[in-house]
């Protein structure tokens, strides 16, 4: 028998039969600006369940519900003025928001992991957005990854990673900005940051008008993905803040080198930088390497999505 691969071109055909694998509770994998995502129904308990049997991905950890605009999100949330606001200014785009659930909602519990809250973003990609309305139902979506892992920004790093455990990957080419979404708490009165990301924490200050306060870890039962201890992590361990690579090692670099075995952006771009990182960190995970050296990003901007990603991925 001839073993077809999971990985479809981002056509109307390839979208159509991922739309009706989720209808039918199955999962797919689709990109979207940040990160490749592992997607269900997500008014379907059993297929949320899926998500996390696949991934290996705890209970405890709540999921992204995905959304084709603002007003939908507004039937699985309750939006106050500064929710709508954001979502206004960022969406589509990648901004997750943590609110209160909708009692009304038909989203699965499991999405929520016991949690009063939902976490929504709504994406920018196009081939996201086209699955999004081709389903009609909302899509619970993390990272398509073993959880833990590096994540996945093209088709084939899915595929890497489960093989035909996933029916249908939909390769809509390298995620354009390569990290994850930011995530913020709207939940109480003062904004709370919970996962810096694609959206520079300096623009949404700058649209509330006031500061985010920066949540601590909280492993025992966190509030957003990827805030539950070591994440990102490649096989080989990572040394941050290198200026060299030792005997073994790769190095990774940021800025001008002569030496970096791959380099984030010679120009120190964070935007490049930030599209490159997961997709670097997967190529140099590698046996011809005993660990990877990373060199400095600075803490602005973007680089604080990819510190914060490289700081989770060279924990013990």
């Amino acid at each position: 028998m001839i073993q077809t691969s999971p990985i479809r071109p981002l056509d109307p055909d390839s979208i159509a039969a991922a739309a009706e694998t989720l209808k039918a509770g199955g999962l797919v994998a689709f990109p979207t600006e940040t990160v490749y995502g592992l997607g269900a129904d997500a008014t379907n308990d059993l297929a949320v369940a899926r998500i996390f049997e696949t991934k290996g991905r705890p209970r405890f950890n709540p999921l992204i519900v995905h959304l084709p605009d603002l007003e939908s999100a507004g039937t699985v949330a309750l939006f106050d003025n500064r929710a709508d606001a954001l979502g206004r200014k960022f969406w589509p785009g990648a901004l997750t928001l943590v609110l209160a659930r909708n009692p009304d909602t038909k989203l699965s519990k499991l999405t929520s992991a016991g949690l009063p809250t939902v976490a929504v973003r709504v994406p920018a990609h196009d081939g996201a957005r086209m699955l999004l309305k081709e389903v009609a139902h909302p899509i619970a979506a993390p990272s398509a990854n073993r959880s833990g892992r590096i994540s996945p920004t093209t088709a084939r790093h899915v595929g890497d990673e489960f093989g035909d455990e996933i029916a249908v990957i939909l390769d809509g080419g390298p995620c354009q900005i390569g990290v994850e979404s930011t995530v913020v708490d709207l939940c109480g009165e003062a904004p709370i940051l919970l996962r810096p990301g694609g959206v520079p924490v300096e623009a949404l200050e700058e649209a509330l008008g006031r500061t985010l306060s920066v949540a601590t870890d909280d492993a025992g039962k966190p509030r957003a993905p990827g805030m539950a201890g070591p994440h990102y992590r490649p096989s080989l361990p990572i040394r941050l803040d290198a200026t060299a690579a030792i005997p073994g090692e790769a190095l990774l670099g940021f800025g001008p080198s002569d030496t970096a075995t791959l380099n984030l952006s010679a120009s120190a771009d964070l935007r490049e930088a930030a599209a490159n990182l997961f997709s670097h960190l997967h190529t140099l995970d590698n046996k011809n390497y005993t660990g990877i050296a990373v060199m400095p990003v600075p803490d602005r901007g973007l680089g604080r999505a990819i510190n914060d990603r490289l700081l989770r991925a060279a924990a013990p």
